[in-house]
């Protein structure tokens, strides 16, 4: 889900918000390099379809009514991330009504929903030491199976290859499908590795996506992932 940005002035302020709102999807690594040893655990030798990845340390837990973000599902937090709720549906309203009319709906619409779902919630790495998001997306009720969610939500990025899908069930008994895949900053000339992972809910279906600003850091980031998955259940 890349966007562009005009150089009119109201059209930087609505980008700048609305990445302000998700984190944005870059920025620079600390000078000394130094990460957190809760999200630092080496990671490899995930098994495909498997939750026994190495997990992160246990922070709080979110989901359940009352939490950070209240959502069809709960899971447990890595040490030090900091979640916050994306009332979605409130920036969209906000952004349509903006000077810029249309592109202000453009924009918003591209940072807040990705195929069939919107933006929930977005677990911040910055306060264990990385760069990047562990984001959860929502949906509504219907028939659209988690695998199908994933698959559209996935065809909803630009320039991604080598996605590789598989199903396995969630620590909390949930049947999940993971996505690994590369994405590919054509700007930049860079290529990253994401993950993400959905299920499907009473209440409509779920995405955790893991980013980060390169494959190193989200390699990093792993283990808050491998947590999530080990730990989620229904809400």
């Amino acid at each position: 889900m890349q966007v562009g940005v005009g150089t009119v002035g109201g059209r930087v302020v609505v980008a700048a918000a609305l990445a302000a709102l998700l984190g944005g999807c870059a920025g620079s690594a600390d000078g000394d390099g130094k990460k957190s040893a809760s999200t630092s655990a080496d990671a490899k030798g995930t098994a495909a379809g498997s939750t026994k990845g190495t997990a992160a340390a246990r922070g709080g837990t979110i989901g359940a009514s009352g939490s950070a973000c209240e959502l069809p599902v709960s899971f447990a937090l890595a040490e030090h991330w900091k979640a916050k709720s994306v009332d979605a549906e409130k920036e969209l309203s906000k952004a349509s009504k903006g000077e810029d009319g249309d592109l202000s709906g453009d924009l918003a619409e591209a940072f807040l929903r990705q195929g069939p779902v919107t933006a929930a919630c977005e677990i911040d790495a910055k306060p264990a030491g990385n760069i990047g998001f562990l984001r959860v997306w929502t949906g509504k009720p219907g028939d659209a199976d988690a695998a199908g969610v994933l698959r559209a939500f996935v065809a909803a990025e630009d320039n991604v290859s080598k996605a590789k899908y598989h199903s396995f069930r969630t620590g909390g008994g949930v049947d999940a499908v993971e996505v690994e895949y590369l994405y590919t900053n054509k700007l930049l000339e860079e290529t990253k590795k994401e993950s993400a992972f959905a299920v499907s809910t009473p209440d409509g279906p779920v995405v955790l996506h893991l980013g980060g600003m390169d494959t190193q850091e989200h390699e990093e980031m792993r283990p808050a992932y491998e947590l999530a998955k080990q730990t989620l259940a229904l809400a």
